[in-house]
């Protein structure tokens, strides 16, 4: 099994490059064979040549573009095989509900699961791409100035975060009442908010780490105690009692720390 590299969006592709770095260095070196996929995206000729022009500047020449315009390419069988046995995958931003339609349930779909559990494969998603990591994704919503009742709207992503529902762009959005939201109204999963340029790495066996330059936030609202399921949808309910985590670029977790639930929730079924 290998890394699940989960990206806030607007990774540095001109200048240090720290998150593609980690991303070529997860995936086994700049010698290993790389996919890129541009599901998310409607323009993704030119999303493929930003990424490709980072990629060869960090020496890494085996890169391939899987382009994917509908269901139909996400059934090719040679491109399902060219995710398979690749040792990095990088699923770029655009629309996570984009890139569900496009690739949910495809022989690509199954495909990134394989490359993942079998081949060890470091998977990486960034903005929509790391939405579409979850199981439940977040769809669509804001809450600009409150966690309203309803502000956000959750989607089944591709099921490889299994408790843990990510929003990105977190600080540079403002989005931390959309994320009290959603946990608030689904307590069942704990949140993850990712800065730009940051990346929460989850590597199976023994913890996490945060790579870049900003934060993961994490909301837990398990024990909290509020009047949500009174409320009408669009008004602010009364929150008691929920926990946030603050984790800064830099910060590594093993699994039997403080964080214990939240990497279990990243990576068991309960």
């Amino acid at each position: 099994m290998g890394s699940l590299m989960i990206i806030g969006g607007a990774e540095d592709r001109t200048d240090n490059m720290e998150v593609l770095k980690k991303f070529i260095e997860l995936s086994g070196g700049e010698d290993q064979p790389l996919v890129v996929l541009t599901a998310a995206s409607t323009v993704p000729e030119k999303i493929w040549e930003m990424y490709q022009g980072a990629f060869n500047a960090l020496h890494a020449h085996k890169v391939r573009h899987l382009p994917m315009a509908d269901r139909a390419a996400a059934e090719d069988e040679e491109l399902a095989h060219a995710i398979a046995t690749a040792k990095g995958i990088f699923i770029t931003g655009g629309d996570q509900k984009r890139l569900m339609t496009i690739i949910g349930g495809t022989r690509c779909g199954n495909a990134l699961r394989q490359a993942w559990l079998e081949n060890g494969a470091c998977l990486a998603g960034t903005s929509a791409g790391a939405s579409g990591m979850c199981t439940h994704m977040m769809a669509e919503g804001h809450a600009d100035l409150a966690p309203e009742k309803g502000a956000a709207r959750l989607a089944a992503g591709l099921g490889f975060v299994p408790r843990v529902v990510i929003d990105q762009h977190f600080a540079q959005r403002h989005r931390i009442n959309r994320l009290l939201s959603v946990v608030t109204q689904s307590p069942f999963l704990l949140g993850a908010g990712i800065d730009e340029n940051t990346a929460l790495v989850v590597h199976q066996s023994d913890g996490l780490e945060v790579v870049g330059e900003g934060c993961v936030t994490v909301v837990d609202c398990r024990d909290a105690r509020t009047n949500i399921v009174d409320i009408p949808a669009g008004e602010v309910p009364h929150i008691f009692g929920a926990r946030l985590h603050l984790l800064p670029a830099g910060a590594c977790f093993r699994r039997e720390g403080e964080l214990t639930d939240f990497i279990d929730y990243l990576t068991k079924e309960h």
